[in-house]
């Protein structure tokens, strides 16, 4: 259900029985302790998590924990009989503070490859356990041929091999230093893969000083700025698991990005989906592997490109392919029947493709989309002709993530939304039968908790009039006839889902649901930039970085006080990363809008950004170059600073350099601002998931901060 706040009379009746409910409850609702919230056992439970299919669809391993522990052990789900069962009981023998099983994958003889702490095992079916033979440490990214004869997973060594039944592994593609796998695809049909390597050797190396454990530490890592000659090359290569040869395919610019691999189902041919680093040309391309002949079979240059929501495979003929592209502005399946012929549209209309699974025994295309609502990711079956109807797979208003069995007749899929934390689920594709839940992971305490009620409201861009939505969290005991205080965050694009926590990247799920318990309303809004309104809808976002962004976030905020549910003075806004950038920018150019703002990790300077931002801020060159970087940069617009300020940062942050808060700091100090900085010893860039203490204390102090200037218990 959506808010609909035209009047506040009609506020209530708006959200159904629901909140009805809810608004019978006393003031002094229960409050969730960010302590309790985040703790051992979790409330919420343990997720599941790496479900995998045996070859024949009849049974699914996946990890997990029942009792809300963090360590995982492998779970076995019967179809046929609808039972579970606990294979493994591995913690005794773990590593202290191992969060158990990693990886599974089925072997061709029904036992099971698993990584434990880094390291390969096989498990035989009467449940002995082994380790691989030759295996190295560092194990990840299992995945069994077609025919059987071979798993793969990678290492910091290389591409490694192992015989379909796990008893002993060798390296197939040594790798040397600051080069790696990222990534490998098998054939469909045939004991070849297609893999990807990342190499960082001509990458600038950058050093990050920092204290720790009582001891100074200096790291150096490859880390690349805007307009560095090198960033990271990629090499694309293929392997025969036969005759063990690998060889490189030739690319034009290896420092071009790579968004699709895949090898013909014959595995002749390998097809290479490709871009410029700015995303505004893009390139699809196919290798004859015998002759080395690459032949192009599409070509595109946008201007306003900013999101490369692409994937490409090969068609049921082997011949063709299926992509996505965004031709008619939004982003759909389309089928290319040769080179450079004009692709033809699968799925059409005003919505858009999120990511596909195809199945080419029945030539059908199963897709994730926002086809019914911006903040779900519903899937849905479509004929690869593009002839049928689109079906409803999994229609649950939500977020979903299967795994398809391997004929396509059922799926695995871990679903959660805004009530619900992620459980797994399983069901047939036909949509025939119950879909039967596998886990229920909350401890029995969470049915005893009044949980925030979550809705979503729609509004309009005060600059271009573009439409616009935003998540809403709303107390236990919420009164229409009162004004709240109002935390708008955490702001990041794509932050816009039905699912458990907003943005489940991050752990604010707890801190949402604490703040809500204090009496905040927190808001979470869709911004320019995000997937599912088309490209039209997002290309005023070009060279905006800290502009559209926050007339957007601005505009949420607004509309929660010309509802009347917000207080005006009372509005604090934060986010870490991308979202701090947005915070500090809120705060710099809109003083006085904003009572208090939190920046976690912010990207203060885009000069130092990771190249691949210049997809939005655009290259480091040009006749706008540099005043269109400072313009996107909030150390450059810190003079507008008038409101209270509170940075938290890790001081080992490879990703937004602790010198460069530093910079900001020293800079405002100068300046005469006042402002708060919690400095978190050798942590890292996610400083609210180092650790349970870690992000206690993190939370604490933002929950602390808002509080001290936003007063929510001020009636």
């Amino acid at each position: 259900m959506m808010l609909d706040f035209v009047k506040k009379s009609v506020l209530v009746s708006s959200l159904g029985s629901g909140l009805c409910l809810l608004g019978a409850l006393p003031a002094s609702a229960q409050h969730l302790s960010i302590d309790a919230l985040y703790s051992n056992p979790s409330i919420t439970g343990t997720t599941p998590e790496g479900y995998a299919w045996n070859q024949d669809g009849t049974a699914l391993a996946f990890l997990w924990n029942d009792a809300g522990e963090p360590f995982r052990d492998i779970w076995l789900y019967d179809v046929k009989s609808g039972t579970k069962t606990r294979l493994t009981a591995l913690s005794d023998q773990a590593a202290s503070g191992s969060a158990g099983v990693s990886e599974v994958a089925f072997l061709a003889d029904g036992s099971l490859a698993l990584v434990l702490d880094g390291a390969l095992y096989r498990r035989s079916s009467g449940g002995e356990l082994q380790k691989v033979a030759g295996a190295p440490a560092g194990a990840a990214q299992l995945a069994l041929s077609s025919d059987g004869r071979h798993l793969a997973f990678v290492s910091s060594e290389g591409l490694w091999l192992a015989d379909g039944v796990g008893k002993a592994a060798h390296l197939a593609v040594p790798t040397e230093a600051k080069i790696s796998v990222q990534s490998y695809e098998w054939a469909a049909s045939a004991s070849k893969l297609a893999y990807l390597l990342s190499d960082m050797r001509q990458t600038r190396q950058v050093e990050i000083a920092y204290d720790a454990d009582g001891e100074p530490h200096r790291d150096v890592v490859s880390r690349a700025f805007p307009g560095d000659a090198y960033n990271i090359g990629y090499h694309v290569g293929t392997l025969d698991a036969v005759s063990g040869k690998a060889a490189l395919v030739e690319r034009d610019d290896e420092q071009d990005q790579v968004w699709s691999i895949g090898l013909s189902p014959d595995g002749s041919r390998l097809l290479l989906d490709s871009s410029d680093l700015t995303i505004k040309d893009r390139a699809i391309d196919v290798y004859d592997l015998a002759s080395g002949k690459r032949t192009a079979f599409y070509r595109n240059h946008d201007d306003t490109q900013i999101r490369p929501d692409w994937q490409t495979v090969w068609a049921a003929d082997g011949k063709g392919l299926i992509t996505l592209l965004d031709d008619d502005g939004y982003n759909h399946l389309y089928r290319i029947a040769g080179p450079m012929q004009e692709p033809l549209a699968i799925t059409e209309g005003e919505w858009e493709v999120a990511s596909f699974r195809f199945d080419r025994d029945d030539r059908a295309i199963y897709f994730e989309s926002s086809r019914d609502g911006m903040e779900n990711r519903n899937w849905y079956r479509v004929a690869a002709s593009g002839n049928g109807a689109v079906t409803p797979i999994l229609p649950r208003p939500g977020t979903h993530e299967p795994v398809f069995g391997p004929d396509f007749d059922h799926y695995a899929d871990r679903f959660s939304d805004d009530q619900t934390p992620p459980e797994l689920y399983v069901g047939k594709t036909d949509g025939q039968g119950a879909m039967a839940a596998v886990t229920h992971s909350p401890l029995p305490a969470f049915d005893a908790v009044q949980w925030a009620q979550v809705d979503y409201v729609d509004y309009t861009s005060h600059v271009d009039g573009a439409p616009l939505r935003a998540r809403v969290m709303l107390p236990p005991d919420f009164d229409p006839e009162r004004r709240y205080p109002v935390i708008v965050g955490s702001v990041y694009s794509d932050g816009l889902r039905n699912q458990w926590g907003g943005r489940v990247a991050h752990p604010t799920w707890g801190l949402d649901q604490n703040l809500v318990s204090r009496g905040y309303i927190i808001v979470q809004p869709e911004i320019r930039g995000s997937f599912g309104r088309g490209s039209e809808w997002n290309a005023p976002m070009l060279h905006s970085y800290g502009e559209l962004d926050i007339n957007d976030i601005q505009d949420a905020a607004q509309h929660m006080v010309d509802i009347g549910i917000a207080d005006p003075d009372r509005i604090g806004i934060w986010g870490s990363s991308y979202g701090g950038l947005m915070t500090l920018m809120s705060l710099f150019k809109k003083p006085g809008f904003y009572a208090a703002g939190v920046a976690g990790a912010p990207a203060t300077n885009v000069f130092h950004a990771y190249p691949e931002q210049e997809w939005i801020m655009g290259a480091a060159e040009g006749d706008d170059f540099p005043e269109r970087f400072q313009d996107q940069s909030a150390y450059y617009q810190s003079a507008g600073l008038a409101d209270p300020l509170t940075i938290i940062q890790g001081t080992k942050d490879q990703v937004v350099l602790y010198a460069d808060t530093m910079a900001l700091a020293q800079k405002m100090i100068q300046q005469g601002k006042d402002f708060n900085i919690v400095s978190l010893p050798g942590v890292g860039h996610a400083w609210d998931a180092h650790d349970l203490p870690t992000t206690r204390f993190a939370f604490h102090k933002l929950a602390d901060f808002f509080d001290s200037v936003l007063q929510p218990e001020k009636q």
